[in-house]
């Protein structure tokens, strides 16, 4: 039986910032577990040259990929690209699809399926989009990259009122940078992961953001520096709290009813977070759905597996069994 399995993950640059670091990490962590679980596991970066790729896969000629490609070039418009050469190739591939990772990249057409699927999302304005009329608040966000990149409020650009934000994004827009105004939510912050089972997805506990010791006037965002930067008050002061979901039944049920919509929606499978936004009122909205989310160790969803009661290579055996269904 075929037990080769190569783990692809994005290339990493010499000087590569702390958010492109992580996917080594990620890559590490997989391969300890698929040697557990009896498979030989080889990682290699995902190269640029497609040719290359091509070629590495048809010498090793693994039993499946565990993709964990995040970017190509540093281009998180490009994520769809190493699925497409697993689809192309007829090769069996960890994850969700070429189409889901496609379409949630791109956040602007993610909310166009999310308004026309009935799922609540904040308000967006894109660069050719009419401004609505009130005055709100609203954030700039990169169209197409995740791990909060660019999302910084010491950058002057962040923060943004309606009457302005056509400007701010033209800004960007000079700058050869796609950018998307999304208004701000205030009050709590989830993100929430699910992993496959069988046919459908296993919604698994419910972990909240806190923002602890926040001055009251600056803004409840995940940001750049809250998830990378170790030294700064962000990173420090944002802290991952699982909520006693028997406590708050209703909010938890909304969540997760929210969740398997976007399952079904979007066409997900494998392994999946979901990051929301709640109102003030209780009425939750969903910031983006994060396909193939981080992996490593210490990050969010193993957090989430671990308090389900899964372990890592319980994980990982999941997340294979997807593959291979």
């Amino acid at each position: 039986m075929n037990k080769k399995v190569i783990i692809f993950h994005s290339e990493v640059p010499p000087g590569a910032p702390p958010d492109e670091l992580d996917v080594l990490d990620e890559a590490a962590f997989v391969a300890e577990g698929l040697k557990g679980l009896g498979y030989d596991a080889i990682v290699l970066p995902f190269s640029f040259s497609v040719d290359k790729t091509i070629a590495e896969i048809k010498y090793i000629k693994p039993a499946f990929v565990f993709n964990l490609v995040e970017t190509m070039g540093g281009d998180g418009r490009l994520v769809y690209m190493a699925p497409a050469i697993f689809d192309h190739l007829r090769l069996r591939y960890s994850g969700c699809s070429t189409q889901a990772n496609y379409i949630t990249s791109n956040k602007m057409l993610s909310k166009k399926l999310m308004r026309f699927s009935g799922i609540p999302t904040p308000e967006a304005i894109g660069m050719h989009d009419d401004v609505p009329e009130g005055e709100r608040n609203y954030i700039i966000k990169s169209l197409w990259e995740h791990a909060s990149v660019g999302l910084d409020e010491h950058a002057p650009s962040l923060l943004a009122k309606t009457t302005g934000v056509k400007e701010r994004l033209m800004a960007h827009y000079r700058d050869g940078k796609e950018f998307f105004a999304e208004e701000y939510i205030h009050g709590r912050e989830f993100n929430i992961s699910m992993l496959q089972s069988g046919k459908g997805a296993e919604v698994l506990p419910v972990a909240e953001i806190k923002f602890h010791d926040y001055p009251g006037d600056k803004p409840r965002i995940l940001g750049y520096r809250a998830k990378w930067d170790t030294g700064s008050f962000e990173y420090k002061h944002t802290v991952r709290e699982f909520i006693d979901m028997a406590l708050e039944k209703e909010l938890c049920s909304k969540l997760k009813e929210i969740c398997l919509q976007c399952w079904n929606a979007f066409g997900l499978s494998g392994y999946v977070r979901v990051d929301f936004r709640v109102d003030d009122s209780g009425n939750p909205y969903v910031l983006e759905i994060n396909t193939n989310p981080c992996i490593s160790p210490d990050g969010g969803f193993i957090a989430a597996s671990q308090q389900a009661g899964y372990t890592a290579l319980q994980v990982i055996g999941r997340i294979i069994e997807a593959t291979l269904a």
